[in-house]
Order: structure tokens, then sequence, then C-alpha cells
């Protein structure tokens, strides 16, 4: 097998549905399939179908498909791409199994069913197809009894986190029987188009991920019990307070749904050994819960309810729900001061505190329970610590974290609490080996049957730090860093708090693009972070704004602007690799750039009217002229309907839902690419910079801009004045809206009068200065700042 075009999902239920969606994004056809049902509907009845009637024998796989446009997070990076897929049913349809690359099981978790759905498929798929199950907990193996010699070369278990658009963890369940070349393509195929974070993982009961994380959270709960917390007590300190998603304990628990985890759960309890069952039996509380249908989010209830605005934690005393209590005491603040992990984690577990001894005994639990099923669930501890954080959204994994609180201490303590640690771990320390990493030279090392064994990583995950130890950074200041990569190509890294632009990036931005012109093929503008950019430093601005210090503020945009053409005019190829969160002035650092390489999950958005503001970098007429440049030559074309489409984008603050979506709201172009695994992201970006220079890259020739004028003005308010009149935006957003459509139309000028770009530019910055003078726009600032959301005044 050398590529995977077209698929086939069997199963069109949450799962099925999702991973078929998943392809679908990334431009495979997709065939899904699921039963004939054995029942016609009253709707059914009444049009007077019969279950000879496609509508009713495909009716599973089409409710499948509409139910994937309405659900939150969205399944598709773009709507349009339900077209990829076809529906169809198991009795009508499997003779086109023959047509795919790929066949995906994701039918219910029985083994007698999908032994019958594999006997189907047998009979019907092409010899080299490749066929998995989705299954969380079955035995791959089994699956497998009776099957032909290449149905068994060629089958493998592919187990999906949902949602699966999102979620990075894939585990692969290899049989014995399953072809090296098979799964060596499949780790392959995973990474580089699914955008995976791909693990092999033992046929064992709930693989990795989902064995560990689900004892973590049976041990916490356990642990709560005991101790006498409450639900909010426990997700106050069980989140990222110890390096968990924010969701915690009970909110993940109410996010999975209770009947998902009870069973997730149960079907390890049914497979270990006795010993080990008593660790996943559900506790009495949850299964009264499930009775009564408080499964978590999916009904509105569960550990949590919201009532109104105000959200309720339940008491698992009474069963009623009351105010959300959080721990707060003056050590527990005190150690949220550390911003980094490593010591938040030592500076807790060895303390002798209610909070400590609670966080200990949960911590040292889990530590030691990974440590006795290393061997059984994983091929190495890296597949463990990679499983959780993928899998769990862990900050660090399992013996990533016993390395931050010191092997041998933990293993004192533990001792001491009168558990035990598994022989291997001691064979380690009496080698002299005190980590489970290490780092020698150039390499990171890993603890692996004895001795340390080299980590491998693929060659595409760009590591900035180990560049920076290399002494590969040309310049830095305290917001950016300049960094030789390689091959004649620099990368601009932000690191400001939340890669928040402030004068220091600006300052870095323009020694770049100064650097390269001389010495470098082209920039590379991303980094690593949470986001690629939440924007300009709004504090920063607030506070220039409340002293009166006008002249600070338009020194800065000036500068800003001035950085922006540089990018744009450079005469080496600048690429902008945003991801995550891009809004603001990093969409403005964006858009002026010779190409995008943007991550799949990229939402990027000009968002300044949410603080009282208009974009004032260059973002609208740089929006302005994507737009008009994604025209194709000689097409004949309605300026106006430009120039409103731009208006109420940066008007409405939209943000994209996707890259995919940012090519429709013109934030990016047909030319600008995408990458779907994130890790890959700077990589990509870099051959993109080489694939321009090599090409023989010429900045954009200089034109005027032809706009709308006075008419076109008229217009775009005509527009926001209807929407003020129902109530869609108040009376300050109609004054923020008259001062974007004049900047967009281009002031009072002739429609079709063509201008430069720094006319627009000074019209944008003027704009932006009026309203950072304003009462109202100092008090959304206020309001984003200290409730991180917008005002509506």
């Amino acid at each position: 097998m050398s590529h995977i075009r077209k698929a086939a999902v069997l199963g069109s239920g949450v799962m099925g549905s999702k991973i078929a969606a998943h392809l679908a994004n990334i431009g495979i056809q997709v065939l899904l399939l699921d039963i004939v049902p054995n029942k016609l509907t009253d709707v059914e009845e009444k049009q007077r179908l019969t279950f000879k009637d496609e509508l009713v024998r495909n009716r599973l796989a089409n409710n499948a498909l509409k139910r994937l446009l309405k659900e939150k997070p969205a399944p598709f990076t773009s709507k349009s791409n339900i077209h990829l897929i076809e529906i169809g049913n198991l009795e009508d349809d499997v003779k086109k199994l023959a047509h795919a690359d790929w066949i995906i099981e994701a039918v219910v978790e029985k083994l007698s069913v999908k032994q019958h759905i594999f006997e189907l498929v047998d009979q019907h798929r092409r010899l080299g197809s490749i066929i998995s199950s989705n299954t969380s907990g079955v035995s791959v193996e089994a699956m497998v009894a009776g099957r032909s010699p290449d149905f068994r070369e060629h089958f493998l278990g592919t187990h999906f986190f949902n949602p699966p658009r999102y979620m990075k963890l894939l585990e692969l369940i290899p049989t014995k029987y399953t072809n090296k070349d098979v799964l060596s393509f499949m780790k392959k195929f995973g990474e580089g188009v699914l955008g995976k974070g791909v693990i092999e993982a033992k046929d064992t009961p709930n693989f990795i991920a989902n064995r560990i994380g689900t004892y973590g959270l049976l041990i916490t709960i356990e642990e709560m019990i005991k101790g006498k917390f409450t639900v909010g007590e426990v997700d106050s300190i069980t989140g990222t307070f110890i390096g968990r998603p924010k969701s915690a304990t009970f909110r993940t628990l109410d996010v999975v749904g209770l009947d998902t985890f009870s069973y997730v759960a149960k079907n390890v309890y049914e497979k270990v050994e006795k010993e080990e069952k008593e660790l996943f039996k559900i506790p009495f509380f949850m299964e009264d819960m499930i009775k009564r249908k408080w499964l978590g989010s999916k009904s509105s209830q569960g550990f949590y309810k919201k009532e109104g605005k105000e959200i309720l934690q339940l008491n698992l005393e009474s069963f009623s729900y009351e105010k959300v209590k959080k721990l707060t005491s003056s050590s527990i603040e005190a150690v949220k001061q550390q911003r980094q992990l490593t010591e938040r984690l030592k500076t807790t577990v060895y303390s002798e505190d209610r909070v400590s001894i609670f966080l200990w005994k949960i911590i040292s639990s889990t530590l030691l329970y990974c440590a006795r099923l290393r061997h059984e669930i994983a091929h190495d501890l890296v597949s463990v610590d990679q499983a959780m954080k993928w899998g769990f959204g862990w900050e660090l994994g399992p013996f990533e974290i016993w390395d931050a609180i010191g092997v041998d201490k933990a293993i004192k303590k533990m001792e001491a609490d009168g558990q035990e640690v598994p022989v291997w771990i001691r064979e380690m320390l009496e080698k002299g080996y005190d980590s489970f990493y290490k780092k020698e030279g150039d390499e990171h090392l890993f603890y692996h049957n004895g001795e340390y064994e080299k980590l491998v990583k693929n060659y595409k995950e760009m590591n900035l730090n180990i560049l920076k130890e290399k002494n590969r950074v040309i310049k830095k200041n305290s917001g950016a860093s300049l960094i030789d990569i390689g091959d004649g190509v620099a990368l601009l890294e932000f690191h400001s708090k939340s890669n928040a632009i402030g004068f220091d990036i600006i300052q870095m931005i323009n020694f770049a693009v100064e650097e390269i012109e001389g010495n470098y093929k082209g920039l590379v503008i991303g980094n690593r972070g949470k986001n690629f950019s939440v924007g300009a430093n709004l504090g920063m601005i607030l506070m220039e704004a409340l002293d009166d210090n006008l002249f600070e503020i338009d020194f800065i945009v000036r500068k800003f602007q001035q950085a922006m053409m540089k990018i744009k005019y450079s005469p080496k190829p600048i690429v902008a690799a945003p991801f995550g969160m891009t809004l603001g002035g990093g969409a403005e650092i964006c858009l002026p750039a010779a190409r995008i390489q943007a991550s799949s999950e990229t939402y990027i958005g000009l968002v300044e009217t949410g603080v009282g503001l208009i974009p004032g970098g260059g973002g609208n007429k740089e929006l302005y002229m994507k737009c008009l440049n994604s025209i194709p030559d000689g097409v004949e074309f309605d300026l106006q309907t430009v120039a409103n489409k731009v208006f109420e984008t940066v008007a409405t603050a939209k943000v994209s839902t996707s890259a995919t979506d940012a090519k429709d709201l013109y934030f990016l172009s047909e030319k600008d690419q995408i990458s779907i695994n994130n890790d890959h992201l700077l990589y990509d970006a870099k051959q993109l910079v080489l694939s321009l220079y090599e090409s023989g890259y010429k900045p954009p020739v200089r034109k005027k801009v032809p706009v709308v004028g006075e008419t076109g003005y008229a217009a775009m308010l005509l527009g926001a004045q209807s929407m003020r009149l129902s109530g869609y935006i108040s009376d300050y957003d109609f004054h923020i809206a008259k001062k974007l459509a004049y900047v967009i139309a281009g002031g009072k000028i002739s429609f079709g009068t063509e201008v430069d770009e720094q006319y627009l530019l000074d019209l944008e910055r003027e704009a932006f200065l009026s309203l950072a003078a304003e009462a109202k726009t100092h008090a959304r600032m206020q309001h984003m700042l200290t409730k991180g959301k917008p005002l509506r005044n």
C-alpha cells in the first residue's frame, strides 16, 4: 500500500461518522455504511415508505450526516467536506468495499457482531486493502479468527480518540498476523496524512491511554471520598495546577459521559486479574447517577448542573446541587505563582498540608500503576508518556512527572507509605541511573530494557529549544528570537506572554527582515507556543490611552504598519506559520506574508471591534487586497461586494473555525498551504520558503487599490444600520462600524478611485487612534483584560 484515496467506514454512530468526517477533511473519499433499519419510523409510515425505499434503507447513515452538520465542536473543517462522504447500507452497498483502500469498522463493541462484519468484508474487499477496527476494548486478535490470510496480514486496531478531528492520539494495535509493512505504512500515514500522534499499543484491555486515564480518574474519586473533598474542590486542584486539562476530574467525566466512562471501566474490570478488579469498580454514587440519567453534558446534568447563569456542583452525600466550592489557601496560591509545572509538582507532592497529601496519593498511585503495567501495555515508557499527553491532555507523561519530582526521592516517600515499587525501577537505580530520561550532548535518551536508548523523533518535528542550545540564536529580546533553522532559513519566534505583540516584537520583525535580505534565503514567522498570537499588547495600549498618551500609541501603530510593509515587500520570501488563536495583530502579521503555511486548526480573525477598536496595523487593507487578488484576471466582479464582505468579516470580528474556513473568509489564499499535523508546521513552512526561493521569488509589485468611496461607504452603513435596528449591534458598535466603513471605503472619494496603500494605512491609523481615545473603548479593553470576554456597551 502506497496511498489511501478511498476509505469505507462501517458503522455511522458517534465515532464512525466523526472518523468519516475527519477523513473527508483531508480530502479522502469516504463510503459510510450502516445496517438496514428493522422498523419504520412514524414519519416514514406517513410518507408510505417501505423497506424497499432507499430513504429507509440508508436512514442511519443519512441521519448521521445530518447530525455531523449540527454537532459542536464541528467535526468538519468546512461543511462542504460532507460532499466527499457517500452513504449506503451493509446489504445493498457491500460490494463497493472492493473500491476502498482502507476499511474501518466502528460498530457496537461486541465481538460476535464485529466478527460477522469482518466475514462480510472478507468476501467483498480487494486483496491488499487495509482493514482496521476502532475498538476501544475488544481484543483485536480475537476479531480475525477464521479470516483469510490476506485479511489477517492487513488487519490491525486503529483506536481514534473522540472527537477525531481534534484529539491527537491514534493508538495502533497490530496482531501477531499483521504485516510489518502495513504497520509501518499506517504509522507514517497516521502522522503525515491524518495529523495524529501515533502510538503502537499492545492488545490489552483499553490499550494504553484509556487504561491509565480511567485508573487515574477512579483513584482520584477514591481519595476524594477518603479526604472528604467536594467535587469543585477536587477540580480546582486536579486541572492545570498539576498539568492536566482545565476540565480536571469531574468536568472531564461530565464531558465524556458517565455511561461511556462506566462502560470503559467495566471493560477493564471484566478482563483483568482479581487483584486489579477492585481498582476499576465504579463507585456506588456513579451507578446511581447513571440510573437517574445524570450522565453529564449530554443530559445537561451530572457532577455539575447549570441553573440560569450559575454552575452548581453535586453534593455526593445529599445528592442535591449546591454552589461550587473551590480550595483556596495561602499555600495553594503560593504554589500557583510558580510558572514552571516541574517546580509546582515538586513543591506540592513533598509538602504535608491537606491538599499536598491528597495530590501525592493520586499522583504516586498513578505513577506506580504505570510502572507496574509498563511492559504489559506498551513497548516502551515513551509510548506511555505520549499516550497520556496526546489522549488525555497531560502536560507531562507519568514517567516525565517521576523525573520532575525526582525518582529516588519519590521512591523513598512511596516506600515510607508502604507502597511496593516494581523491580525494574529498583534495578535501574542500582545501575546508577536516576531518571527515565536524560540528555547526552545533542541526544535525548530514555531508559529501555536496562539501558538508555536514543529517543528518535520524526525529522519533521522541529525542536526550537534544541536549536537554541546549539547556539543558533541570531538575536533575541524580551519578546522574540531570531533563530537559524538551517538550509539558509531563519525563524522569528515570539515568546512574550500569550505571544502578545509589543514594541519588542516589532523591533525584532524589522531586524529579521533586514537580516534575511543579506544573509538568508528567507524567513519563517512561527513558534511552538499554545497559540500563534492573541494580538497586540492590549494592556499597554490601555495604559497609554488612559494616560491620554495618544502620541505614543500613534508611534507604535506607525512602526507596526511599517514593519508589516517590510514583510510584504521583502525581497526574500517570508512565510507565516499560524496555528491556534491567531487574532488581531497576529492575523495582521500573517496577511502580508509571501505565503501562509497554516496549521489545520488555525482560528484566525481581526477581532479588534470586540475591544472597541478597528485593526490598525494594515489588517483592513490586506484583507481587502487579498479578496481582490482572489478574483482571476479577466473576470468581472462587483467592487462593492468585495468591500461588503471585508466590512462584515471585520465588523463582526469573524474568526475562522479552521484553516479551510480561513480560505472562505479570505485570510488564506489558494496559494497558501495547510499542515494537517501541527508538529510538522514549522518544517512545512521552512520547505515552502526554500521552494519559493529556488523558484526565483520576487516580491509583489506595488500597485494602487480601487475603493468604493462615498457611495460604498453609504451602502456599508445601510447594512450596519439594519443590524443596529434589529438589536444585533449596540449604538457603540455602530459608531465603530462607521469608522471601519470609512477606512474600507477609502474615505470621501469617488467610487472606483485607485489609491495607494499608504493612504489606506493613514486612514486606518487615524480611525484606530480616535477610537483609542474614547471612554467606551477603554471600558471594553478593561473588560477583556479582566474578564477575558468582550463587553457590549
